[in-house]
């Protein structure tokens, strides 16, 4: 990864759906040479997907919380399958401190996301414990 290709990756987490020659132009380099680069970052694995910015309150989701969980460590792929079938959690990540697992959970409304923190998350057997934090104003920053 050099300049070039973070500038590319830069014009691409602005717009997705930039075309080429607009991210050559942001990348302050040929067209041929946007489109080599970008692919060779695809089939590298460094950009993974394109996706669509979505505003959780306008689809639906308008009510969020982070989500902390204590767990059973050596259950962790068991847990990882789990939470990838519950589709009002959108983000989580296993980390290190005072818990575990952190997880972005983004629902209908406040009686979706008791269901989903009381009745799926404690429902697993490997979740020791819960503690959400209920999310007033978020902002995505790229």
């Amino acid at each position: 990864m050099d300049d070039i290709d973070v500038r590319i990756l830069d014009a691409l987490r602005a717009d997705g759906r930039a075309s080429i020659t607009s991210v050559a132009e942001a990348a302050h380099v040929s067209r041929a040479n946007a489109y080599s680069r970008v692919s060779r970052l695809v089939s590298d694995g460094v950009i993974t997907g394109f996706t669509a910015k979505v505003d959780p309150r306008r689809s639906g989701r308008a009510s969020s919380a982070y989500v902390t969980l204590r767990v059973e460590q050596a259950d962790w792929h068991d847990l990882r399958e789990r939470l990838q079938r519950i589709p009002e959690v959108e983000h989580f990540a296993l980390v290190g401190g005072d818990f575990d697992v952190i997880l972005l959970v983004r629902a209908r409304d406040n009686e979706d996301l008791r269901r989903v923190v009381l009745e799926e998350l404690t429902a697993i057997p490997s979740v020791r414990d819960t503690k959400t934090s209920l999310v007033f104003e978020d902002h995505d920053l790229r």
